[in-house]
């Protein structure tokens, strides 16, 4: 249990990081907004791997990897999108 908490908030992290220097330009985003959206993606993304059935495979699964780093893509554009809508 403590080692699923402390390798979604590792993986979330580096998630969240790959994601914002995918996303051209700046973002107006912290470095802790940055870590829950990485690893909510992480979450999300490794349960849906789960039910596609490729969240456990031999090696590093690079499938689930690529849905998280999908999912904080997303993550990230939203929540930047939301904060310049209240900035305005």
């Amino acid at each position: 249990m403590i080692g699923s908490i402390v390798s979604a908030i590792v993986i979330g992290a580096i998630i969240g990081a790959l994601a914002r220097l995918i996303i051209p330009g700046r973002q107006n985003l912290s470095i802790g907004l940055t870590l829950i959206v990485g690893i909510v993606a992480a979450l999300i993304g490794t349960l849906i791997a789960a039910l596609l059935g490729i969240a456990n495979t031999r090696g590093i699964d690079w499938w689930e990897h690529i849905i998280q780093l999908a999912l904080a893509v997303i993550g990230v554009l939203l929540v930047v999108q939301m904060r310049a809508g209240k900035a305005r």
